[in-house]
């Protein structure tokens, strides 16, 4: 099977560098296309793919094509290449906000899409992808779609009419952990402890964390609860967080993103 991307800019890349490193893909089927030719001239030369000359000749070389571009750019980009979907190519798109029914508008109603919402820990082969598709897809489409978007990570498969709320779960959450994980290396340094040394700790616990819900099945706040010793340090912290609005604060800052990503639904599906 031979694989296209239109789109190499962050995420893009991330998912290209997955599905290599996953060995799911050699790097002679896959093909890469992007209006900046030196990004794409690095890619292929550091990982060995094709370049394509346009978005139709992605499509034309390709038995899927990720969509990887900016919400903006997703009309102007199918355009160019719409007439290579008829002949049942998977389109997945992974544009924040943009519906299902914009991508066959313009490719035609027979068109097989799908809408995935991955994340940049796909590089490392830990992305969380969920996706939706149209009806067009058939049972093998579907199998084949989970292989690819599985090559580097987990999957899951979602009603479209969630798709906007799971972008500030999983697609943008990372960005909140990163964040999570900076502040604590800072109070690390503040008290000390050396800045290398504080990264690889708080990202190791914030790791470690997350396998104990995945892998117990606990609740988090149950587990929560383990750390939390009558009178003790971590109360003290979770005391303090709470104070801080801490819950509140990811709770609002997920509510905005969910609305941003309707909005650009609006503004550009």
């Amino acid at each position: 099977m031979k694989l296209g991307f239109i789109g190499t800019g962050f995420m893009g890349s991330a998912m290209l560098r997955g599905v290599l490193n996953s060995g799911l893909f050699r790097a002679r089927d896959l093909y890469i296309y992007d209006v900046d030719n030196k990004k794409t001239a690095e890619l292929s030369k550091e990982l060995g793919i094709n370049i394509a000359s346009s978005e139709a000749e992605v499509a034309e070389f390709s038995d899927a094509v990720i969509l990887a571009v900016k919400p903006d750019v997703v009309k102007s980009a199918l355009e160019a290449c719409k007439d290579k979907f008829n002949h049942g190519r998977i389109l997945i798109s992974i544009a924040a906000g943009i519906p299902l029914k914009t991508y066959r508008d313009i490719l035609g109603n027979q068109a097989k899409v799908v809408r995935a919402m991955p994340n940049l820990p796909a590089v490392v082969g830990e992305g969380m992808t969920v996706f939706s598709f149209s009806e067009t897809l058939e049972e093998k489409d579907i199998d084949t779609v989970k292989k690819i978007l599985g090559s580097f990570g987990k999957v899951e498969v979602l009603d479209e009419s969630r798709m906007c709320q799971v972008i500030a779960l999983t697609s943008s959450s990372p960005a909140y952990v990163f964040m999570f994980i900076e502040a604590m290396a800072d109070a690390a340094v503040l008290s000390g402890i050396s800045r290398q040394m504080a990264y690889r700790l708080a990202a190791q616990a914030v790791l470690g964390s997350a396998k104990m819900v995945l892998e117990t099945g606990r609740h988090p706040g149950e587990l929560k609860d383990q750390v939390c010793s009558p009178g003790g340090t971590t109360i003290e912290a979770v005391s303090a967080l709470e104070k801080n609005g801490f819950r509140y604060a990811v709770i609002e800052a997920m509510d905005r993103c969910t609305k941003k990503a309707e909005e650009l639904g609006k503004l550009f599906g």
